[in-house]
Parts: structure tokens; C-alpha cells; sequence
């Protein structure tokens, strides 16, 4: 069985991913080249896009400017 993230349930974290995950894709960048202009391991974007990972304050400006959006655009499309 695999295990758990301790932040799997958490309904903050999975908004933000998937307001993440949509504006990635609206904007038409792979997971994986998101990943490499920030930085960032593919397999924690994807946990972070999954809701499994808690970013920190610089992993979200990296991504945000990776995309090309503000934070603020991304925290409102997560309803935060």
C-alpha cells in the first residue's frame, strides 16, 4: 500500500493544485516543463498539483512566474 502524504486531505492544498493544474494547462505547458523552469522535481509538481505537497511561499513565485501569472491570479482561481 503506498503511503500517505500528511497533507492528502487537506481541501486548501487540493484547490490550489487544481487551480494549478488548470492553468497549466490553459496554458499549454507540460508538467514537466513547468517543473524544469522552475526548478522544481516533476514528480513534486505533480504532488503538489495532486494536493500532496505543501509549496512554500519561493516554490509558489517560481511557479507563478514560470507561467507567466500572479500568485494572486492563482490563489483566486483556488478560491484562497
Amino acid at each position: 500500500m503506498p503511503k500517505s502524504s500528511p497533507h492528502s486531505k487537506n481541501n486548501i492544498l487540493a484547490s490550489f493544485g487544481t487551480a494549478l493544474r488548470a492553468t497549466r494547462k490553459r496554458l499549454g505547458v507540460s508538467q514537466e516543463e513547468l517543473a524544469l523552469k522552475c526548478g522544481i522535481d516533476r514528480a513534486y509538481m505533480g504532488a503538489i498539483e495532486r494536493g500532496e505537497q505543501n509549496p512554500g511561499l519561493l516554490h509558489i513565485y517560481k511557479i507563478a512566474t514560470a507561467l507567466g501569472v500572479k500568485i494572486e491570479n492563482l490563489m483566486a482561481a483556488a478560491n484562497l
